[in-house]
């Protein structure tokens, strides 16, 4: 008989701008738990939640929130550009995100967010 994980849960390694950076994604049952680190720390902490509005389920707006760490308005872009398909996809569920890497750019996003899809556990 296999056993099954209590916490969905799945790991990845790949290099982000030229750094290896480590991404663990976890599929609790009421939010995806989502950590992006270069540093091997879990950094900075932002909270993605979905806002409904009535008639427009499929396409909602998302408020972030800093819990921990530098509140700054890149911190809040980068978040919500790279977890936003994972709440999408997950039927809507709030994000918790970790985010800890050397360098915020757009390509550095892009290899994050191909790096989430492989790890998804929603």
């Amino acid at each position: 008989m296999e056993v099954k994980p209590i916490v969905p849960t799945k790991y990845k390694t790949k290099e982000i701008n030229g750094i290896p950076a480590q991404v663990v994604c976890s599929a609790f049952a009421d939010h995806i738990f989502v950590v992006v680190t270069q540093y091997g720390k879990m950094g900075t902490l932002i909270s993605i939640k979905p806002d409904v509005l009535s008639g427009e389920i499929t396409h909602p707006t998302f408020t972030t929130k800093v819990l921990l760490g530098k509140d700054e308005p890149l911190i809040h872009v980068y978040a919500k550009n790279l977890v936003t398909f994972i709440s999408q996809e997950s039927g809507n569920k709030p994000v918790l995100l970790a985010l800890a890497l050397k360098d915020m750019n757009v390509e550095g996003l892009q290899t994050a967010k191909e790096v989430l899809r492989s790890c998804q556990v929603w």
